[in-house]
C-alpha cells in the first residue's frame, strides 16, 4: 500500500507547497508512484484526516494554530517541517522584535482589534518534528530524497556542513571579496549555494549548522573590516526566533 501523505499550511506564503506542485518529469512520477496524497488544499478538493506523513509549511503565529498543529501531530506517524518558516520561524519572526499590539497596528491599522497574534515560532517550538526540508523556498530534489528515505525507513541524509563548502565546489569567488556580507560560513548547506552562484549572497534561510564555527566567521569578518553586529542584522531576516530565544 502507498503511504498516505498530507500537506498543511500555517502562517506562510505557501511558496514551498507551490514548489511541490512544480515538480516535473521523473521526480514527480517517482513521488506519485510511492505515495497517495490525501490532503493538500492547493492541489486537491477532497480531504482526509487519515494520513501517515504530514508536511507542515509555515510558522505558528496565532493561538488558534496551536491546537490545530497538535491535532495533526497526534494523527501523523511522521511529521516533516517544510521550508524556512516551519523549520526555523523564518521571516514571520521579524515581528517578534515588536510588541504584538504594535505589530498588529502596523499591519491592520484601525482594524487591528479584530485580529490576534502571538510571537511567531517554528513548528518544533510547539510539537516534536521528525524531519526537516529546509530553505526559502525548499529544494524539490531534497524533498524527493527525504520522501524516499522515509518510505524506506531510513534517516534522510541532509548536509550538516556550511554553504561555504558547496560554494567552493561550485567554483564561486567568495562574496566577501566583493564587499558583501554573507552568512554562508555558518548556514547549513543543501541548496548547492544557489544564491551565491546566482550572483547574490547567502541569507541563512536554511538555518545554522549544528556546530557553527564562530571563530572562523569572526576571522572572516575581521579580515574584511566587518563587525559581528553587522552579521547579526543579516541573521534577523530568517533566524530571529533563534536569536530572540537566546
Amino acid at each position: 500500500m502507498k503511504a498516505k501523505v498530507a500537506f498543511f499550511d500555517f502562517t506562510s506564503c505557501e511558496g514551498c507547497q507551490l514548489d511541490v506542485l512544480n515538480l516535473t518529469g521523473e521526480e514527480l512520477l517517482d513521488l506519485l508512484g510511492a505515495i497517495e496524497i490525501v490532503n493538500f488544499r492547493e492541489a486537491i478538493s477532497n480531504r482526509s484526516d487519515d494520513y501517515d506523513i504530514a508536511f507542515i509549511e509555515g510558522s505558528i503565529s496565532r493561538e488558534a494554530e496551536i491546537p490545530r498543529l497538535q491535532k495533526i501531530r497526534a494523527q501523523a506517524k511522521v511529521l516533516v517541517a517544510l521550508g524556512a518558516c516551519a523549520c526555523i520561524g523564518g521571516v514571520n519572526c521579524l515581528k517578534n522584535h515588536l510588541p504584538m499590539e504594535q505589530a498588529l497596528k502596523m499591519v491592520y491599522g484601525d482594524a487591528a482589534k479584530y485580529y490576534d497574534t502571538i510571537p511567531a515560532r517554528p513548528i518544533n517550538a510547539v510539537v516534536p518534528v521528525d524531519f526537516y526540508v529546509r530553505g526559502c523556498p525548499i529544494q524539490t530534489g531534497e524533498l524527493v530524497k527525504v520522501v524516499k528515505a522515509l518510505l524506506l525507513g531510513k534517516k534522510p541524509d541532509i548536509p550538516n556542513y556550511p554553504v561555504c563548502t558547496e560554494c567552493k565546489m561550485a567554483g564561486n569567488i567568495c562574496v566577501f571579496e566583493f564587499g558583501k556580507t554573507c552568512l554562508g560560513p555558518v548556514t547549513r548547506a543543501g541548496c548547492n549555494a544557489i544564491c551565491v552562484t546566482g550572483g547574490r549572497q547567502c541569507w541563512g534561510c536554511r538555518g545554522l549548522v549544528d556546530e557553527p564555527n564562530k571563530n572562523s566567521e569572526e576571522e572572516i569578518l575581521k579580515k574584511h573590516g566587518l563587525t559581528p553586529e553587522q552579521v547579526v542584522e543579516k541573521f534577523k531576516i530568517y533566524n530571529t526566533y533563534a536569536e530572540v530565544k537566546k
